[in-house]
């Protein structure tokens, strides 16, 4: 446990380090919702009604930003052998990382999403369950963004194989965020969603860390 705290602070602490990727992907889901509202006009029901969808895929699209830089550093300087050799298993070291993943980027997508979703004319009493099911969502995207690099590194065009890899995994993600945010605002019931979006979180959880850990020892052996 020591170690894997280990992991997750050096994972913090290089984001710090090198804080201009978090801001980057802050500041790039920040105007790609913005410009939404520009270019369909200020109308309060249309912003609403698109508003599920919109905000989804713009956290999807931030959160993928720095996931490809996720082991490439350490690949490439040689130090990811290193990490593997401090103790912790290669799927403890894989979801050390993702876990440092979602706090450096996730958390904060949750906060920028707030000012995001009143921009679009959320009620306020549907924000909560809104940010409930973001953290959901932006951890299932850091698990299976996580393994998705873990199988891709050390691959020829690694670039071109990670959303090929990536999107087909996240659009369950995305339809039932979307589907819960909808539904609470046109009055619905949405637990149905919500369970799917949780069993998702719940399958993810544990395989992916190992799928992760395994395509961590295939890439530097």
């Amino acid at each position: 446990m020591r170690i894997f705290l280990f992991f997750i602070h050096r994972e913090i602490q290089l984001s710090l380090k090198y804080g201009t990727d978090s801001l980057g992907t802050i500041l790039f889901f920040i105007l790609i919702a913005s410009l939404f509202p520009l270019a369909l006009g200020p109308e309060p029901q249309l912003l609403r009604q698109i508003a599920p969808g919109i905000l989804w895929v713009c956290v999807l699209l931030a959160a993928l930003l720095p996931i490809e830089r996720l082991f490439n550093h350490e690949y490439e300087d040689g130090s990811l052998e290193q990490l593997l050799l401090l103790g912790l298993p290669p799927y403890g070291v894989a979801f050390a990382k993702i876990v440092g993943h979602w706090l450096t980027t996730g958390m904060p997508l949750l906060i920028a999403s707030v000012p995001l979703a009143l921009m679009f004319n959320f009620p306020y009493h549907a924000i909560p369950l809104f940010l409930f099911s973001l953290m959901i969502g932006t951890g299932c995207l850091s698990l299976l963004g996580g393994m998705a690099t873990c199988i891709a590194l050390g691959a020829r065009r690694s670039a071109f194989l990670l959303p090929l890899l990536t999107f087909p995994l996240l659009t369950p993600i995305i339809i039932f965020g979307a589907m819960i945010t909808d539904a609470q605002l046109h009055a619905l019931n949405y637990m149905p969603h919500l369970q799917l979006l949780g069993a998702c979180f719940a399958l993810a959880l544990p395989l992916c860390p190992f799928v992760a850990g395994a395509g961590l020892k295939l890439a530097v052996e």
